[in-house]
């Protein structure tokens, strides 16, 4: 049974960090490619990040360019996302999700499972 648990969300001040885990279980990383989501109340889905399996690429939106940081231990089974100099609209429920794929996308409908989201609050 394929599951993702996600991890790490929580209120930062503005200029702040916080670490998002995925822990995966039911499938290996090894031919899953892992997205990161966020929603923000009233406001659609957005893809912020991706890795490949076996961490061969890596995506991120323009949003989090250069802020935001993804990768993968395939021996955890578990996907990070480490998130730098957060500012309020960051703000969102950040989930993560899995498709069996060598490409990676951002494109929420390619994915096939989902975790339940965590939390993430940037204020001062």
């Amino acid at each position: 049974q394929v599951q993702l648990v996600e991890s790490g969300g929580g209120l930062v001040q503005p200029g702040g960090s916080l670490r998002l885990s995925c822990a995966a279980s039911g499938f290996t990383l090894d031919y899953y490619t892992i997205g990161w989501f966020r929603q923000a109340p009233g406001k659609e889905r957005e893809g912020v990040s991706c890795i490949s399996r076996s961490g061969r690429s890596t995506y991120y939106a323009d949003s989090v360019k250069g802020r935001f940081t993804i990768s993968s231990d395939n021996a955890k089974n578990t996907v990070y996302l480490q998130m730098n100099s957060l500012i309020p609209e960051d703000t969102a429920v950040y989930y993560c999700a899995t498709v069996r794929a060598s490409y990676c996308t951002v494109r929420g409908r390619s994915y096939d499972y989902w975790g339940q989201g965590t939390q993430v609050t940037v204020s001062s």
